[in-house]
């Protein structure tokens, strides 16, 4: 196991997501940002649009333009099999109790065995 986070998954681009993900990249980490496909023509255009928005940001989410380079926009239909790439997964999805087990379902086949998850909750409460 690495003792660094070098690559990171971020599933979930809405403020919170988008946010995690725009602070990795300030910190120099290569980022995958998943989100659902909304757009059967362009099936990432949840994650592209976050990244669009943290461009454009006030106050701005990117410490230099250049980072929205490392942030790789992606979804969770096509693209679950790259979490077997990254160091850590950070979930950020709707607080829907049955779509975090879904997902946490099907991308636990792509986890690596020293992968850390997490996950960005607000609203569930821990017995569940």
């Amino acid at each position: 196991m690495s003792d660094s986070i070098e690559r990171v998954a971020v599933i979930g681009s809405g403020v919170m997501g988008a946010g995690i993900a725009a602070h990795c990249a300030n910190a120099g980490c290569e980022v995958l940002l998943l989100d659902i496909v909304r757009d059967e023509n362009d099936r990432n255009s949840v994650a592209n649009s976050a990244i669009q928005q943290m461009m454009k940001s006030n106050p701005e989410m990117l410490m230099h333009k250049r980072n929205a380079k490392l942030i790789t926009a992606g979804n969770i239909k096509d693209d679950l099999a790259k979490l077997s790439e990254v160091d850590w997964v950070v979930e950020v999805v709707i607080e829907n109790l049955d779509i975090k087990r879904n997902l946490y379902a099907s991308m636990s086949e792509h986890i690596g065995p020293n992968t850390i998850v997490t996950s960005n909750t607000s609203t569930l409460l821990v017995p569940n």
